[in-house]
């Protein structure tokens, strides 16, 4: 891909003067890149070999705040270190950021050796692992969309959420001369993933005013979660630089469109062959694919808390916004939760439209993945498909409606507890329940415009 670097190009570019700092990050619970800036002399003398961190960023909510009641790490435990081990083949240059690279990071416990099993990238690897053992090569892309605001994060956070002005006045969707407006930023943000080895296809305006979508071309499971996770901090980086922001929020605005980050997924052989086609079915479908899908139907309430991390995510699910409201699936149908896409071609996939932008792509990914492969493991049949309009269904498996729903299934799931691990499934649960606890104590503006005078 362009703009990858090896550790040799880092090294020259350091002795030219090109790159001076070195981003040396591991990804959080919620997705985040959370680590260190080297001196890139530092880094290429040797830093680059192992560099540590605290064992709570795997044990924190999104404000920072030291979540209790996790094993893995405590005041009672006194919150230890983890080793961050950078992983080379992510490393490369960042240009909207002058001289400055950047390298994705392995979490490991204090042997060097040993995946922290609740990292995200952990989890995620270990199912690639799985599908590898048994012959195939999980391929996924993610899209991601999000909003583009006049407002600074600076004036935002000092008291301008009541002035949150959209980059657009109406819906741009497809629109050319709308989205011409903004190429300030989105012309940045094509050019500079592209420089950082992002394969970028294109950009779009989306299905509401100042909503944009990024696409960057299919992976293997584990390059296409690391991708987004740059796509996503890149996106900030250059909006922020043009005094702009964004947000990757599922719904920041009950009136307005949730924003989406639809999850492509197929399987390969090791010599490059699609395992998903067979232009003999009806849907250009094989076997093993109506298996993987089946998998995912029958398991899409339990793993539904790892596409939809928040309380805030399930404001997305409305009928009528192109957000699913129902787990099913239907070939080429933005009204499904699980849509195929590319029927009768080699590219045949399945389309998870229920993730929004807010997910974490590793523990997306994972979770899909592993109800996928149980279903060719178990060789689970295919449902019919559900044509037409699924909003307006009947009597058919729903996504759950709220953050509580999906974490008592999360909680109880036998599947996830086989592949992923009991440990990792409790430390999610608890995750899960720890956002809930804290929407549910919080008075909102929502309620006191609503009840202040007239309760």
């Amino acid at each position: 891909m362009p703009g990858t670097m090896t550790l040799d190009a880092l090294k020259a570019a350091v002795a030219a003067g090109e790159i001076d700092t070195v981003l040396v990050a591991a990804i959080d619970m919620q997705g985040r890149l959370m680590g260190k800036r080297f001196h890139a002399a530092f880094f290429v003398n040797g830093g680059y070999q192992e560099t540590h961190c605290c064992n709570y960023i795997l044990a924190v909510d999104m404000e920072m705040t030291t979540v209790p009641g996790y094993k893995t790490s405590s005041w009672e435990q006194g919150y230890g270190d983890y080793m961050m081990k950078p992983d080379l083949a992510t490393l490369r240059p960042l240009p909207w950021l002058p001289g400055t690279a950047l390298c994705l990071c392995d979490l490991l416990e204090h042997d060097g050796k040993t995946p922290v099993r609740v990292s995200p990238r952990a989890i995620l690897k270990a199912q690639v692992a799985r599908a590898r053992a048994m012959g195939f090569e999980p391929m996924m892309a993610t899209e991601l969309e999000f909003y583009i605001f006049e407002n600074s994060y600076e004036n935002l956070r000092d008291g301008g959420l009541a002035a949150l002005q959209p980059i657009a006045g109406y819906n741009e969707d497809y629109h050319i001369f709308q989205t011409t407006k903004e190429e300030g930023v989105m012309r940045a943000v094509r050019n500079g993933l592209y420089g950082a080895g992002i394969p970028v296809e294109n950009t779009k305006g989306e299905a509401d005013a100042g909503q944009h979508e990024v696409n960057y071309r299919y992976s293997d499971a584990l390059d296409a979660a690391d991708n987004h996770v740059i796509v996503k901090q890149g996106v900030k980086e250059m909006a922020h630089a043009a005094g702009k922001s964004v947000t990757f929020m599922a719904k920041y605005d009950h009136r307005k469109a949730g924003s989406s980050s639809h999850v492509h997924q197929s399987l390969w052989t090791k010599d490059g062959k699609p395992v998903f086609a067979d232009n003999g079915d009806a849907h250009g479908m094989s076997r093993t694919m109506k298996h993987y899908l089946a998998g995912q139907l029958a398991h899409a309430t339990e793993i539904t808390a790892f596409l939809a991390p928040y309380v805030n995510s399930y404001k997305r699910f409305c009928i009528g916004m192109f957000a699913p409201t129902k787990a099913v699936w239907s070939a080429d149908n933005r009204t499904a939760g699980f849509r195929i896409c590319g029927v009768h071609t080699k590219a045949v996939r399945v389309e998870c439209r229920i993730p929004g932008s807010d997910v974490n792509p590793y523990l997306a990914c994972a979770a899909l993945l592993a109800a996928g492969l149980d279903g060719i493991e178990q060789k689970l049949e295919l449902e019919p498909e559900l044509t037409g309009d699924t909003y307006s269904a009947q009597g058919i498996r729903e996504i759950p409606h709220t953050l509580r729903e999906a974490a008592a299934a999360l909680h109880g799931s036998a599947m996830l507890r086989k592949a992923f691990g009991d440990d990792v499934v409790d430390h999610y649960h608890h995750a899960a329940e720890w956002e809930i606890r804290e929407t549910d104590r919080v008075v909102t503006d929502f309620e006191i415009q609503r009840l202040l005078e007239r309760a």
